[in-house]
């Protein structure tokens, strides 16, 4: 059984959808076992309670230093003992020691088709609103491994969704979520809690 965290900032639709694809076994061998957010009034953290798994609250304000944070964030993770950590639109960056305590082992959706869109920067509406500023047709999302660059782990997943004419940052960003973000986050943790993934020389192989 993988027993996964979740780590999110805001609403939760990506944290909705691993809930509702482990509830009709889309996702098999996977447990929740947490649920952390960094704002206190996420709705995700509502999203968790209402489905009983247990919710905390860690921000960065309620620490003298970053460097506190991080620590209490890694207390947590190791105390629920957890395999694998799941971010689901999580806004804050993870700490270098977190990431070498799990290797391979936490995943992130990016809403785009990394290379492009990605890095410093490019998070939430941002990524939207230059996908449509450059004009380009094909847009997406990816889900990838987490190293301690950003946006730059071994892609896992990834699924195109077209820029339609007339299309907002908003309307483009929920058409992303729906028709990608929501469909290859669970298919990855899938694959992970089954063994259907190796990563050989930052190369991500789907055994099938």
């Amino acid at each position: 059984m993988l027993k996964v965290a979740v780590l999110v900032s805001g609403g939760g639709t990506n944290l909705q959808a691993i809930i509702d694809r482990i509830a009709d076994q889309t996702i098999t061998n996977t447990s929740i076992e947490v649920v952390i957010s960094n704002n206190k009034n996420a709705y995700a953290l509502t999203r968790a309670k209402q489905a009983g798994i247990p919710a905390a609250a860690i921000s960065p304000s309620d620490f003298e230093s970053r460097e506190a944070f991080h620590e209490e964030l890694f207390r947590v993770l190791k105390s629920y003992q957890v395999d694998c950590i799941v971010l689901a639109g999580c806004l804050f960056v993870i700490p270098p020691q977190i990431v070498r305590a799990y290797p391979n082992r936490i995943i992130n959706i990016h809403p785009s088709l990394i290379p492009s869109f990605c890095g410093t920067g490019f998070y939430g509406l941002n990524v939207h609103k230059a996908v449509l500023a450059r004009g380009v047709k094909v847009t997406g999302a990816t889900c990838h491994f987490v190293d301690e660059g950003t946006d730059t782990g071994p892609i896992i997943l990834q699924k195109a969704v077209d820029v339609l004419e007339g299309d907002s940052p908003e309307t483009l960003q929920r058409r992303v979520m729906e028709e990608a973000e929501w469909k290859i986050l669970p298919r990855a943790i899938h694959l992970l809690a089954n063994d259907r993934i190796q990563v050989v020389d930052q190369i991500v192989h789907i055994i099938e």
